[in-house]
């Protein structure tokens, strides 16, 4: 593909980061993460407290992508079936069995949206775990796939009765985990809650121009992106050094206030997680307009993508709310740039 091919593609996601941008506002680092994510074939978990816009954004990259879009509400009641098919008794009172939400729009369905996930339960988080590693399922005696299937979903992070913690298997699946949080800006806040525009989620949401990077095109121009940013011999070595301190952070010289450093870790990221961290690293390169791997581009999405791909110990997996967030930033500030 030619430089202005790519060029012409990094246009129309920068357009599309500013539709979301105008959607939904104070979000900009978390939506230029999650149209990273987006080219970079990944699928996106979203955290934060109640009615911070989660939903709004997740339905707004959804329609700028175009394509076949599912949502499904986390309840504890949800079984595996149900996404799958659903059964009921038609008006000549027979029973009926039809598609369920991921094979109703087969091949087309683009979003997969998982609304409030930690209250579904673990069988269901089981099947989503094939659904995404493998983009298929199979259901009555058949294999269907979903080549362009993006997970999105969103965790309550506030209510913790009737919920279950997704297992850290399900969480490896996700590209990114994204903490919602506005900016704490009272201009963006007077808008919000006095601009009658932002009152109206569903027409709101329309002003993102629907299939803007129509989505069969960009999953074959998102391996584009992976061949063409390179990536030189100090930045790979970066990486290494930087999974190995996840595993092992008193051989870089890491501390953190009250943290006993020899009894924190139990994983570190693996090799997929390193893969995933340099896709996306990538991604950040080409909007930027570089071809050329830097450090800063692996620190720029460091966090997002290997907080969750960290697992302590039990006493300390307790406070994994400030403490991945401390553990990633001094990772970064340990291992020394080349």
């Amino acid at each position: 593909m030619s430089e202005n091919e790519l060029e012409d593609w990094r246009s129309r996601a920068l357009t599309y980061e500013q539709e979301l941008n105008n959607v939904v506002l104070g979000l900009a680092p978390a939506i230029r993460s999650l149209v990273i994510a987006i080219f970079a074939r990944g699928h996106v978990l979203l955290e934060g407290n109640v009615g911070v816009g989660k939903t709004t954004l997740l339905r707004a990259a959804a329609r700028g992508l175009g394509g076949g879009y599912q949502r499904i509400e986390g309840t504890i009641d949800l079984m595996p079936q149900d996404l799958i098919y659903h059964t009921f008794i038609d008006r000549d009172g027979k029973p009926r069995v039809d598609p369920g939400p991921i094979l109703s729009q087969g091949e087309e369905l683009s979003v997969f949206f998982f609304n409030e996930i930690n209250r579904a339960r673990p069988q269901v988080h089981s099947l989503l775990l094939r659904v995404m590693a493998e983009r298929s399922i199979t259901a009555f005696n058949k294999e269907y796939q979903f080549p362009h299937l993006l997970v999105f979903a969103d965790r309550n992070a506030v209510e913790k009765e009737e919920t279950f913690e997704l297992p850290g298997a399900a969480r490896d699946r996700f590209l990114m985990e994204l903490e919602i949080d506005p900016d704490d800006d009272d201009a963006v806040h007077k808008s919000l809650t006095f601009d009658s525009r932002f009152h109206d989620t569903d027409k709101l949401i329309n002003d993102v121009t629907l299939g803007k990077l129509s989505f069969k095109s960009l999953t074959d121009f998102s391996p584009t992106i992976q061949t063409a940013v390179t990536a030189g011999e100090a930045v790979q070595d970066f990486v290494v050094h930087l999974r190995r301190a996840t595993h092992r952070p008193q051989d870089y010289g890491i501390q953190l206030p009250d943290v006993e450093m020899d009894e924190l870790m139990v994983a570190g990221m693996g090799p997929r997680g390193a893969s995933m961290l340099v896709r996306a690293a990538k991604v950040s390169a080409w909007l930027e307009g570089r071809l050329e791997l830097t450090p800063q581009d692996v620190a720029a999405v460091f966090h997002q993508v290997v907080a969750h791909r960290v697992f302590f110990t039990p006493i300390y997996e307790l406070q994994r709310g400030w403490l991945a967030k401390a553990y990633t930033q001094a990772i970064l500030n340990s291992v020394p740039t080349p």
